[in-house]
């Protein structure tokens, strides 16, 4: 068997191999064949890779140095389907995100600093930039810390992360279809991209309060046949075509929140609700919030922005709560940057061996 250096990484509420991107072929088949066998996909256990059998722990990033100018490092982030021999580039990781700066520094492509390091990511998914500082006091990451996030036990080092330029992700338009709301299959949609293309709903109309728990909604397989079928009606008005085998667009449902928050969500994956949230979908809900006329708005109890524009929102979710801060222009409202906040973790380090006749 050939064998490949990885590192497992921890980052956000995902974990997956870290792969340096010139380790893994350059031609996208033949790299995408070898991810399929690492993880061990084609199987719900994924029993002969390394993959943990469920899609937050089937997740891959691949780093190198930015051939862009204005970023250092150049991140693509591939969902390996766990159950099919499938893998799709099409949206970002932001969870996952959070360990690329760690993984970048360690792995020598970029110098650090005392006592954090600053550094540009590009996404190369989707061809947006996003600012990472991580901790690295005298010159070497440190992954212990006291910050604390929803879905993770105990407590690291904090991962920021700003996202610069997030709007249009994927359809190149922060509302793909024009509209602030559509009406798809008789239910009030807005097609919302921001960070992540996805298409945003009131749980009600489904019937459901939206503050269910992940396993209650998978179970109801007449609810997430609706819903599968309005998210790829979602995705032909958004402009992506047939997206039967894409995991974008999200669907999200939205419910107003509890006492303290700014809004409640159940984000899918698409075909399994979120444990938590995804960082790009608590960056895409944040920001539908702050969008007067989206589903997301009328549901939200938005705190007032301090004169820089500037407002934290908390997005609610089944393992408790993500706080997103938001930067908008005072006179035009044009969303300037969304910051988040999430820890990461270095877990192993070695060689992932594929078969040779994959390799």
């Amino acid at each position: 068997m050939s064998r490949i250096p990885c590192v497992l990484m921890r980052g956000g509420t995902s974990r997956g191999p870290f792969f340096l991107s010139s380790d893994l072929p350059a031609d996208r088949a033949a790299r995408d064949a070898v991810l399929i066998s690492a993880m061990g996909s084609g199987h719900p256990l994924q029993i002969d890779g390394i993959g943990g059998g469920n899609p937050l722990t089937s997740k891959v990033a691949i780093v190198g140095p930015s051939q862009q100018p204005g970023a250092d490092i150049d991140y693509l982030f591939a969902q390996v389907n766990v159950e099919q021999a499938l893998v799709d580039t099409a949206p970002n990781c932001g969870n996952m995100l959070a360990a690329v700066g760690p993984f970048a520094i360690e792995q020598g492509l970029i110098a650090a600093s005392d006592p954090e390091t600053c550094l540009t990511i590009l996404n190369v998914n989707t061809g947006k930039r996003i600012e990472a500082i991580v901790q690295t006091p005298g010159g070497a990451v440190s992954y212990e810390g006291d910050t604390a996030i929803a879905g993770v036990p105990g407590t690291a080092a904090p991962v920021r992360l700003a996202f610069l330029d997030a709007a249009g992700s994927k359809t190149g338009k922060l509302l793909p279809t024009e509209a602030l709301r559509d009406q798809v299959q008789g239910i009030a949609v807005t097609h919302f991209d921001m960070a992540v293309a996805a298409v945003l709903a009131a749980a009600e109309s489904f019937g459901k309060t939206g503050h269910e728990a992940p396993a209650e909604l998978d179970a109801d397989r007449d609810f997430m046949t609706r819903l599968e079928s309005l998210r790829l009606e979602a995705g032909r008005l958004m402009g992506l075509g047939d997206v039967t085998n894409m995991v974008i667009p999200k669907p999200i449902l939205l419910a107003p929140p509890t006492e303290g928050a700014t809004i409640t969500a159940r984000y899918f994956m698409p075909h399994a609700c979120h444990t938590a949230v995804a960082i790009t979908g608590a960056v895409c809900i944040a920001s539908a919030c702050c969008t007067p006329g989206t589903v997301a708005s009328d549901l939200a109890v938005l705190p007032e922005p301090d004169e820089h524009g500037r407002r934290m929102l908390v997005i609610e979710h089944p393992s408790g709560r993500t706080p997103v801060e938001i930067e908008q222009d005072p006179d035009t409202g044009e969303i300037r940057r969304v910051s988040v906040i999430r820890t990461a973790r270095r877990l192993f380090d070695g060689f992932v061996h594929i078969r040779d006749k994959v390799a």
